[in-house]
């Protein structure tokens, strides 16, 4: 049988199954959504459902491939309740689900200031759940009897390698995503585990992706049909799985990956951790990289912003589906920044990006247009009608909002912009970014599931025995350079404008 690794992938839309050659080449790939289950009204991840469909593809893989190692990667913010064997015992909650304005204050209330928790947790205030530690407070409020049973607060990569295991662990990367429960000063668990009274319950010591939890328990072998020997690693977050290839191979000395999807993730690799005072408050924050290293980071819903969009202008332009749209060409950008009076302004989840004050909307001729209006078909607005000009306007949006979170991250002028992920193909979206940087290199990176490809090394590592800068051989990122659209000069007044709305 030919070695293989497996490596579970996590997302919040897609949940995978990716098998990967001993030499990281991609040999297999199954996929799959599920649909939230709803409790008191409530999205809860589908954790049984998930569980018995990930036993399932390893089982029909196990058959035709002998696979040594399993890696787990997931999105972030999010931990799961569980009892002394690894089963649930209170429901695992969606990130995006918010509470209201009441529920954040009070945790502030009892937490500590945001400015004060994000200096030393590298974490910023993020709307809904997106701080793990207030989906743990929402718990601890909503479901007290549930909560109070926990006997392990895990992780949400390292809950998959308890239920593969049965044993429990932390690991740096998921800890250190804007969780506020990592302490970056102290190096060690912060005094929002405290607050909540789960420190005893969060598994010590911290530990790194690449080392072994232990092997596949009994029960999975007989489910699956996989070896007892197979080992399983720590788990990675979905982030730092993606940018750990750049690191290990150093395709480049300063670079800033530009992760877009649903989420885009701007990821900055420094020398050391810590803030500028003006920086506080903004949502900036920092990652732990694989290495324990700092990486700057911002994020916004690039992916869900475009794509909202995206379908309302397919919906106004009488278009079946965005697909069917036609492109826009240069001159309806240099239509949109002499006239200066379309735009498209985020957020559409507020508190997810760099803007959190801002209300999405569109503005036409000084005249706002909520969001909500328009999918309501309460409001029609005329630009949105022609769809190459609302295309220009609102790729604009996405750069401009790219633009800022790139500025948080501290680049300087010669560090590279790389962009892998959904907005690689978007051609315009990419020469504006370059437009916006005349003095850093934008290029488009051939890596292809970037995400299960970096705990695929994880694991690779594991079973080598290696540290992972011994597998860039197998690492073939090749960078393709993207020409400016415009001199920079020539989107300083829509940029102002732009600006100006928010």
């Amino acid at each position: 049988m030919t070695e293989a690794i497996a490596v579970l992938d996590i997302g919040m839309t897609n949940k995978k199954v990716v098998l990967y050659s001993n030499e990281l080449a991609l040999i297999g790939e199954k996929k799959k959504v599920f649909p939230p289950l709803m409790r008191d009204g409530i999205e809860t991840h589908d954790l049984k459902a998930m569980e018995e469909w990930f036993l399932a593809s390893l089982g029909e893989f196990a058959a035709s491939f002998s696979i040594g190692a399993i890696a787990v990667t997931t999105h972030g913010a999010t931990f799961v309740c569980t009892d002394d064997k690894g089963n649930p015992v209170a429901p695992c909650i969606y990130y995006t689900h918010e509470p209201n304005r009441e529920f954040h204050e009070r945790f502030y209330e009892r937490a500590g200031k945001p400015e004060d928790l994000q200096e030393r947790t590298g974490t910023p205030n993020f709307s809904a759940l997106i701080n793990p530690a207030k989906g743990l407070f929402f718990l601890k409020e909503n479901y007290p009897l549930e909560f109070a049973k926990a006997h392990w607060v895990l992780p949400y990569p390292q809950y998959w390698g308890m239920r593969l295991t049965g044993i429990a662990a932390a690991e740096s990367t998921y800890l250190g995503c804007h969780t506020y429960l990592y302490d970056w000063q102290k190096n060690d668990y912060s005094s929002v585990a405290d607050m909540l009274g789960i420190r005893a319950k969060l598994p010590y010591p911290i530990r790194q992706a690449w080392e072994v939890l232990g092997t596949i328990s009994p029960d999975i072998a007989a489910r699956t049909g996989l070896s007892l020997d197979t080992m399983v690693t720590l788990g990675i977050h979905d982030s730092n799985a993606s940018i750990l290839p750049h690191l290990a191979s150093k395709v480049s000395h300063d670079f800033v990956l530009n992760s877009t999807g649903t989420w885009c993730v701007l990821m900055h690799p420094v020398d050391k951790y810590g803030f500028e005072p003006d920086e506080l408050g903004k949502v900036v924050f920092f990652n732990r990289s694989a290495w324990n290293t700092p990486i700057k980071t911002a994020i916004f819903l690039g992916g869900k912003e475009y794509e909202t969009w995206m379908d309302i202008i397919a919906k106004s332009s009488g278009a079946k589906s965005s697909r069917q749209l036609p492109k826009p060409d240069k001159k309806d950008y240099l239509r949109v920044l002499e006239e200066c009076n379309c735009f498209i302004l985020p957020e559409i989840v507020p508190g997810s990006g760099q803007f959190p004050g801002s209300v999405a909307r569109a503005v036409q001729g000084g005249i706002a247009y909520p969001l909500s209006e328009i999918e309501a078909g309460k409001q029609k607005v005329v630009f949105l009608q022609d769809a190459k000009m609302a295309q220009a306007v609102l790729n604009l949006s996405i750069v401009l909002q790219t633009e800022v979170a790139l500025q948080r991250t501290s680049i300087k002028p010669g560090t590279e912009i790389l962009t892998e992920g959904g907005f690689r193909g978007n051609t315009d979206y990419n020469m504006l970014l370059g437009s916006c940087f005349p003095g850093n290199a934008v290029y488009l990176t051939d890596l292809q599931e970037a995400t299960s490809f970096g705990a695929a090394m994880t694991a690779l590592t594991a079973l080598k025995k290696i540290d992972p800068r011994a597998l860039s051989r197998y690492i073939h990122i090749e960078k393709v350079l993207v020409p400016s659209m415009f001199a920079p000069e020539r989107l300083s007044a829509y940029r102002n404008a732009w600006h100006a709305q928010i």
